[in-house]
């Protein structure tokens, strides 16, 4: 952001993306204590924008604030992850039906399009980038199913599903995750519906095992009684 855009926007609101942007990329981790100076001092600026931003964000279910200590990250539950990567997997699921439905070419064409990205890759990108270049890779999939409500859908997880993957991911699981993003374009790419949901479930449930939680019985159907 240059000088003269920061200095256009309100100051409040600076503090506001400059701590969403560190609540969903991992920087501020679950259970960690926010100071209000510290942010203050970091963004030049009073407490007061600060403030406020932490209010918001209060509003949002990200900070729980505690007068003159500070705001707490609040951790996401086990239950809210789970819920969001079933939501997930449902619409993203509901993508690769839509597509198979309109055809081998429609699902090459989106294969081919996955199998370029870096989310296959990933090898030049920092985890900040990475971890963007993830959520775009299956939001591309999502939008190429054509249903703006399921778009729209998907999009309203897009803060929640980023908390979630800065949580569960390691530098260390780049190569496994960067591999089944290739694996699902490529099963994508061969008209291969069936193989391409059960790929992306087991991709899927890896988030939520990165995160020490059960898939249960929707991502795990081994589970099952």
């Amino acid at each position: 952001m240059s000088s003269a855009t920061a200095s256009e926007t309100p100051a409040a609101d600076r503090a506001y993306q400059h701590v969403k942007s560190g609540l969903l990329d991992g920087s501020f981790p679950d259970g960690e204590l926010l100071s209000e100076g510290e942010v203050a001092n970091a963004l030049q600026m009073s407490r007061t924008p600060v403030r406020e931003a932490f209010l918001r964000l209060q509003s949002e279910g990200f900070l729980k604030l505690y007068p003159k200590r500070g705001a707490l990250v609040v951790p996401v539950g086990a239950g809210e992850a789970r819920a969001v990567i079933e939501a997930r997997l449902a619409l993203e699921s509901f993508a690769i039906d839509k597509l198979a439905i309109e055809g081998a070419e429609a699902m090459a064409a989106i294969g081919r399009e996955l199998a370029d990205h870096p989310a296959c890759d990933g090898t030049d990108l920092s985890d900040a980038e990475m971890h963007v270049a993830d959520r775009a890779f299956h939001a591309t999939l999502v939008s190429a199913a054509g249903n703006p409500v399921v778009t729209d859908l998907y999009n309203t997880l897009r803060d929640k599903q980023m908390r979630i993957t800065a949580t569960a991911r390691t530098h260390s699981a780049r190569e496994r995750i960067t591999h089944q993003h290739g694996a699902l374009a490529d099963t994508l790419a061969a008209g291969e519906a069936e193989q391409a949901k059960t790929l992306l479930r087991e991709h899927l449930l890896g988030t939520v095992r990165a995160l020490g939680i059960a898939g249960g019985p929707y991502l795990d159907p081994s589970t099952e009684a």
